[in-house]
């Protein structure tokens, strides 16, 4: 599937998780702590190197905490904008990496020039603070800051059941 879809260039946009992300969208899946006695080991990669250096685009969801958007991630597991600017290209990376990376607090995008993510949107509720807080660099924020959309009654019913359904499923398990 790799070769045939991925590396071969017909996959879109790639979703991807982390436990951390550094200002660059770069994600670490392998180790917290240094890679020969780390704290925590992870699961480690599942082929999110080859979505996130493959895939046209990639879209990241993660929690905003100062745990997960830190300074310096402990590995790179995956490829964001590897150092910013255009050394993604220089390395060789196909596809424009992260172009969204949506938190429980907004939706952060990369800086067209720089690379760096900018938080351009916040959930209802959600504040500027709490965003800069919950981020373990200095978080830029575009200066026309949209409001994301809350959801709708519909698709809080559909996430409900899907929640339930998830939830009973893991019962018979």
């Amino acid at each position: 599937i790799f070769n045939y879809w991925l590396q071969a260039g017909r996959v879109d946009v790639g979703f991807l998780g982390a436990a951390q992300m550094d200002r660059y969208g770069n994600i670490n899946t392998t180790v917290i702590g240094p890679y020969e006695s780390p704290k925590v080991r992870l699961p480690g990669a599942g082929g999110a190197p080859e979505i996130a250096a493959s895939a046209k685009e990639v879209a990241v969801i993660l929690r905003q905490k100062p745990r997960s958007f830190v300074e310096e991630i402990a590995f790179v597991t995956s490829v964001g904008h590897r150092y910013g600017g255009d050394s993604r290209k220089e390395l060789g990376y196909g596809g424009v990496g992260p172009t969204i990376v949506i938190s429980d607090l907004g939706v952060l995008r990369p800086d067209p020039e720089t690379k760096e993510l900018t938080m351009t949107a916040l959930h209802p509720g959600a504040t500027v603070e709490e965003a800069k807080e919950a981020t373990g660099w200095e978080l830029k924020v575009a200066e026309e800051l949209e409001t994301t959309d809350p959801p709708t009654e519909k698709e809080l019913d559909i996430l409900r059941e899907l929640k339930a359904r998830t939830e009973a499923s893991r019962k018979k398990a």
